[in-house]
């Protein structure tokens, strides 16, 4: 083999200039990959508190709903009152309403 390419530059002229390249590219790729580490952690570290703050969001939630909850009972008991004591009141009604008529 000749030391010598078709464009008449010796390997041993290009030989710097390529391993030149290579180094840079290899810098390059080094910085790139510590920028992509970096910005892994930073959306690692986003991550971590979005859901730190998603979760805190559901327990506040989580609280309003029981608030809802409990007032939903209370008006359940008070509806249950409101039904049996209009129940009684008809039925008594009805008792007096059948007694007047059996009086006359």
């Amino acid at each position: 083999m000749s030391s010598v390419s078709t464009s008449g530059f010796s390997e041993e002229a290009l030989r710097p200039l390529v391993e030149k390249l290579v180094s840079e590219a290899v810098a390059k790729f080094v910085r790139v990959e510590e920028e992509l580490k970096s910005l892994r952690e930073v959306q690692l570290s986003m991550l971590r508190e979005m859901n730190a703050r998603f979760e805190a969001l559901q327990r506040e939630m989580d609280k309003r709903f029981e608030a809802i909850d409990k007032r939903f009972e209370v008006l359940e008991k008070r509806f249950n009152f409101i039904q049996w004591f209009m129940g009684l009141g008809f039925t008594i009604l009805v008792v007096l309403m059948t007694l007047f008529r059996f009086l006359h």
